[in-house]
């Protein structure tokens, strides 16, 4: 088939154009197809190059390891993969807070001060006061420190 346009190379190219509705195709060779089109696909191209056209998420945030935006978590109400987590934490919080009430994990019992709870929050405070005073060289507080710890943990078996 010969080119529609100059009707004397071969048509090697097919191009479909909607012209006031109604749908149009061009059978066109290269040199042509070039002169009609190439002008357009050319800067297209350049402007993807030089990326001159718009973020398609509008700057929001992208996960770099799934590539999932948090308009996708958004709308669906799933995370991409575990970096998910991390990238969109801050964004995150807000949803966690109104799900779970919390944002903060406080174990089964729900944060309610139970015996055990409060054993473990004194074992931390003695623990950092140990480490404190072995850090100050003062070994014979710390000695001390540690043999109420070990009466705390033998007490609550273990």
């Amino acid at each position: 088939m010969l080119c529609q346009n100059c009707k004397r190379r071969e048509a090697t190219q097919n191009h479909m154009a909607i012209i006031n509705g109604k749908p149009y195709e061009y059978h066109l060779c290269a040199h042509c197809a070039q002169e009609m089109f190439g002008g357009f696909e050319e800067s297209f191209a350049e402007g993807v190059a030089n990326g001159l056209f718009d973020d398609p998420f509008n700057g929001e945030s992208v996960c770099p390891a799934c590539g999932m935006p948090f308009s996708e978590f958004q709308r669906t109400g799933l995370l991409g993969c575990p970096s998910c987590y991390d990238v969109f934490h801050e964004e995150l919080l807000p949803y966690i807070a109104k799900i779970q009430g919390k944002t903060k994990h406080v174990g089964k019992g729900g944060g309610v001060n139970t015996a055990e709870h409060e054993t473990r929050l004194e074992l931390a405070r003695l623990q950092k006061a140990m480490e404190a005073a072995l850090s100050r060289g003062d070994y014979i507080l710390a000695e001390r420190i540690n043999r109420q710890m070990n009466i705390i943990r033998k007490r609550n078996g273990g």
